[in-house]
């Protein structure tokens, strides 16, 4: 199935490993919250057994360096597409609204951005993520 929109996550490619599951848990849960058509029916096991619901469609994972990150992320903003971040300072936080408070200390331009999640058309997702690989 080919869908009309696209979900994307940028990490930035210096991450630890640990960081990377993070931060790509901390985006997606961004683009499920903006969007509740993205989300799909719950499961059940033949047993009758239920599990939550998951996307409907696939989430593409891609790494590049932070130059890169920043530029996709301009690209996003001028695109306006749903969007999500995550900068550096989030790591030393320990909940939401400390890491709401870590981004609104910064500007725009100034945001040491490690990763960012974009749902948006096929097209528009393609050049946001110019430049950047599939997350090995």
């Amino acid at each position: 199935m080919r869908f009309d929109t696209k979900i994307a996550v940028l990490l930035a490619d210096d991450l630890a490993a640990w960081q990377r599951l993070n931060v790509t848990a901390f985006l997606a849960s961004g683009i499920a919250a903006a969007d509740p058509t993205l989300i799909g029916e719950p499961y059940a096991d033949a047993d009758g057994t239920g599990y939550l619901s998951l996307f409907r469609q696939p989430v593409m994972i891609f790494a590049a360096d932070r130059e890169t990150v920043r530029a996709a992320h301009g690209r996003a903003l001028a695109r306006e597409v749903a969007l999500a971040i995550y900068t550096q300072e989030m790591f030393a936080t320990g909940h939401d609204a400390d890491n709401r408070a870590a981004v609104a200390a910064v500007p725009t331009e100034k945001l040491d951005l490690v990763g960012i999640a974009v749902h948006g058309g096929r097209s528009a997702v393609d050049k946001i993520m110019k430049g950047a690989r599939m997350h090995p």
